[in-house]
């Protein structure tokens, strides 16, 4: 079978990059935490870890709300479809901040 777009592939990748774009402060935040919880100390390291949590879940939660307002205009079989399309390109794409979306 030879190799074919997705149906949302073209789609996703916009709003993922829209999304990069828009969050950027929030995704500099994000590796910033997570450099300063794996270079601290052992005693501040579990503090900082929660600070860097809330930002991956701040982020994982914009992505789930972006694939969700997208996919409430759709019927039930094309909102799978994008679903999944979403989620293979974030989780691609910003894997460590995704996993509420592979969670979900």
């Amino acid at each position: 079978m030879p190799w074919r777009r997705r149906r949302f592939d073209e789609l996703v990748a916009r709003q993922l990059e829209l999304f990069a774009e828009d969050e950027a402060d929030l995704l500099r935040e994000a590796a910033e935490r997570d450099a300063a919880w794996t270079d601290a100390p052992a005693e501040r390291a579990e503090e900082l870890y929660g600070d860097y949590q809330d930002t991956v879940d701040a982020i994982g939660e914009r992505l789930y709300d972006i694939r969700e307002a997208y996919a409430a205009t759709l019927g039930e079989r094309p909102a799978e479809e994008y679903r999944a399309a979403f989620d293979r390109a974030a989780v691609k794409r910003f894997r460590r901040y995704a996993a509420f979306l592979e969670a979900e």
